[in-house]
């Protein structure tokens, strides 16, 4: 990446900016999610490796910044640093605690070394609608919140009520749904090539 970006490297490369580069790691992380839910092992190795280019690239770019410059062992350090704070059963003398236990922790360490002031900061409002309302409502939930749903027959209303099952059920919802599209795809498909395949075959 360093010959990339360099004199005699890669104008397309030299010329990204963070700015430029956000959609393309949005599309590699959504095509590692397809690779792992593939089954395949080479397609998720390639696709963990574009998305570690991600990264590379951006930390790259960040080490060219004149007023707050950082690179990618600093990027490292950091995950690292956060790893060991945010797990004191782990590196520290806290107990263990249940699972429910440990995800409260989780969020109050994070709120702490965040300055954050709701349990509901940080979820991106550009994430998919059903992951959004998931981890808002688990986040309502660890911290002990109790927000009744929106009554009434309207779709976002239904739609909220499925997600709370999920929820509920230790379910992620935008993976379900994406298994039952899959389905969906698959019926389509086999019905477009039985469709052609007759096609082909009547008397003209």
């Amino acid at each position: 990446m360093d010959r990339l970006r360099s004199p005699g490297g890669c104008a397309w490369d030299a010329e990204q900016t963070h700015e430029s580069l956000a959609p393309y790691a949005l599309e590699e992380a959504h095509e590692l999610v397809e690779a792992i839910e593939s089954g395949s092992r080479s397609h998720l190795r390639e696709e963990l490796g574009d998305v570690l280019l991600q990264v590379v690239f951006h930390a790259r770019v960040a080490q060219e910044d004149a007023e707050d410059p950082f690179d990618i062992d600093d990027v490292a350090d950091a995950c690292a640093d956060k790893l060991i704070a945010r797990h004191p059963h782990v590196f520290g003398d806290e107990a263990a605690g249940t699972m429910r236990e440990h995800l409260q922790r989780w969020d109050r360490i994070k709120a702490e070394t965040t300055s954050r002031e709701s349990v509901m900061d940080g979820v991106p409002a550009a994430l998919g609608a059903l992951a959004r309302a998931q981890k808002l409502m688990g986040r309502a939930d660890r911290a002990g919140l109790e927000v009744a749903l929106p009554e009434g027959g309207d779709l976002g209303a239904a739609l909220l009520r499925l997600v709370a099952r999920a929820e509920a059920e230790g379910l992620d919802a935008e993976t379900e749904l994406r298994v039952a599209t899959r389905r969906v795809e698959t019926a389509a498909r086999a019905a477009e090539a039985s469709r052609a395949t007759d096609a082909e075959g009547s008397p003209d």
